[in-house]
């Protein structure tokens, strides 16, 4: 952690430890999985300093901007005493899009492959993905000072990330879109806008995001949508019953919900009324990534059991929330240990739903 934290407060970073230390992480979190008995894993994205900077490294065009302030959603800004307590209005930096976007290193998303399946050792996971992030996502966190429009910026990010995305595929990995833009940036970078000028943003941001993906099948993606991890009151948050019908028009299959977020686990009864379309999957969050309690299998199963009882128990695969750690410059929300004690949770859980249902 310490040498990617290094690495982005632009210090001297000797790549060949650097190299190292991710392989051995990597090898961790995936025997860590296998251990706990999850069938469908990942890196963890162990190489890069967070699910959207990894982008300042790789990519041409973009400059820091200095102290940008605190980035305040609406629920900080209803609760500010919470939100300072929790550390969420330091202020920090980020980088803006001064030029074109171009690859610098074109190489880094192949190592991030082959770390990948060289951690893999012996194991025979059932589906192995990596992750990247969508373009709207990367819009929302990189300012845009050069292409002068939402949709021109975003479209010229897809087809910048369309490289990225086809790596991963082509190297026959799953590809995960991770894509907060769609839920969160209501009340992050879109706060200003009503609830209508949001929802014509996030069909912009889904156009773009089927544009870059044009060249993979459906089947080998999946999309994750959330409404920020962190703990808060999440008062601001568009509901899921807003979001679906564009969330419903992305390419990918998997579809990846919030489910145990306390604000959002009632929304399971959003598919009573909206029909899942034929050959997409549920991935509905049964862990809540936020907190330090540790799930009883028995909720895990419940929650599972209702979404496929809604959409059919072939559409529904269980997942959680979101990362247990979007940033190596944060702390984490949850204690590592506890983490890897919710995922068995969520394992066993998934075992008890299986003979439910089956």
């Amino acid at each position: 952690m310490k040498l990617l934290i290094d690495r982005d407060a632009g210090k001297p970073v000797d790549p060949v430890a650097l190299e190292s230390r991710v392989s051995e992480a990597v090898a961790d979190v995936i025997g860590k999985q296998v251990d706990a008995g999850i069938d469908v894993v990942n890196d963890g994205e162990q190489g890069k300093s967070s699910y959207l900077n990894y982008l300042r490294d790789r990519v041409g065009g973009l400059e820091l901007m200095g102290d940008t302030g605190p980035f305040i959603t609406l629920d900080q800004r209803d609760f500010p005493e919470h939100a300072a307590t929790r550390g969420r209005l330091d202020r920090w930096e980020r980088p803006a899009c001064t030029g074109a976007l171009v690859w610098n290193d074109t190489d880094a998303v192949h190592r991030d492959i082959a770390t990948l399946k060289a951690a893999l050792g012996s194991s025979e996971p059932s589906e192995i993905f990596m992750t990247a992030a969508s373009p709207g996502a990367a819009s929302q966190y990189i300012v845009d000072r050069y292409y002068g429009s939402e949709e021109a910026y975003v479209f010229a990010l897809a087809d910048l990330l369309k490289y990225e995305y086809d790596t991963i595929h082509q190297a026959g990995l799953v590809l995960q879109l991770d894509g907060p833009d769609l839920a969160g940036g209501r009340s992050a970078k879109y706060a200003d806008q009503t609830d209508g000028e949001f929802l014509m943003t996030a069909e912009i941001h889904i156009e773009a995001l089927n544009h870059a993906v044009r060249d993979i099948p459906a089947d080998r993606m999946r999309l994750h949508v959330c409404w920020g991890n962190y703990e808060g009151p999440h008062v601001r948050d568009v509901p899921l019953a807003d979001l679906i019908s564009p969330l419903l028009k992305a390419r990918p299959v998997g579809l990846l919900v919030e489910g145990a977020n306390p604000r959002h686990a009632h929304e399971w009864r959003v598919f009573e009324r909206v029909k899942l379309p034929d050959g997409k999957v549920l991935i509905p969050g049964v862990l809540d990534t936020t907190t330090n309690f540790v799930e009883h299998p028995e909720l895990v199963q419940q929650r599972i059991v209702r979404y496929a009882e809604v959409v059919g128990r072939e559409n529904v695969m269980a997942g959680t929330d979101c990362g247990f750690g979007t940033a190596a410059t944060l702390n984490p929300m949850v204690d590592p240990r506890i983490a890897w004690a919710k995922l068995e949770a969520m394992v066993e859980g998934a075992r008890l739903a299986s003979a439910f249902l089956w």
